[in-house]
């Protein structure tokens, strides 16, 4: 029943050996997820985070309530992806952290997304919480993210009525993730 429930590890357990993740932590929400992964990279005010103009609320407002500045990125209307160009012409050094949301089983280009990251230096938060089971050449949508995001909301793929998974293969992430999911009890 808790958020330390045995049922509860032994999803998390599980979801992160699917989607090849070291560590994995369920939330009260998939409005909760992005709130705390971008919560959990320590961002300085009006640091940037680059969200794509096509995306749900959730994603705008969990940057802006942590004073920082969402920069909207366009979507190509192929795919309502984002459009690799425009993500390039919007980083300046004041960039620090991507929200990449897949939609309707169309995956990003992370290949490409990775590559701009790296060389930047920015976070990416994988949003998945609509393609749950959808791989991107071979490997699963939502394991790519240096924190990954999911929802199990009522009209996603698998739900629990509620509730919200982040995944991370970050030592010190996974803690605060942790830390930040249970109100911060155990500090």
């Amino acid at each position: 029943v808790s958020s330390d429930g045995p049922n509860v590890l032994k999803f998390e357990k599980k979801f992160a050996k699917f989607l090849g993740k070291k560590y994995c932590v369920a939330v009260s929400s998939g409005t909760a997820a992005p709130e705390i992964a971008v919560k959990s990279l320590n961002l300085k005010k009006n640091d940037q985070v680059l969200i794509p103009n096509f995306t749900i609320i959730s994603n705008a407002l969990a940057v802006v309530r942590q004073n920082l500045v969402p920069v909207f990125i366009e979507c190509n209307i192929n795919n309502w992806n984002i459009d690799i160009s425009d993500l390039k012409k919007k980083i300046t050094r004041r960039t620090k952290a991507i929200i990449i949301t897949h939609i309707y089983s169309f995956p990003n280009e992370m290949d490409e997304i990775i590559k701009i990251c790296k060389k930047n230096k920015i976070k990416i938060i994988e949003d998945a919480a609509e393609v749950l089971g959808l791989k991107y050449k071979k490997k699963y949508c939502g394991s790519f993210g240096d924190i990954s995001v999911l929802s199990f909301y009522a009209n996603k793929h698998i739900t629990t009525g509620e509730g919200g998974m982040l995944l991370t293969d970050d030592r010190l992430i996974n803690k605060k993730i942790r830390d930040y999911r249970n109100l911060c009890f155990g500090l």
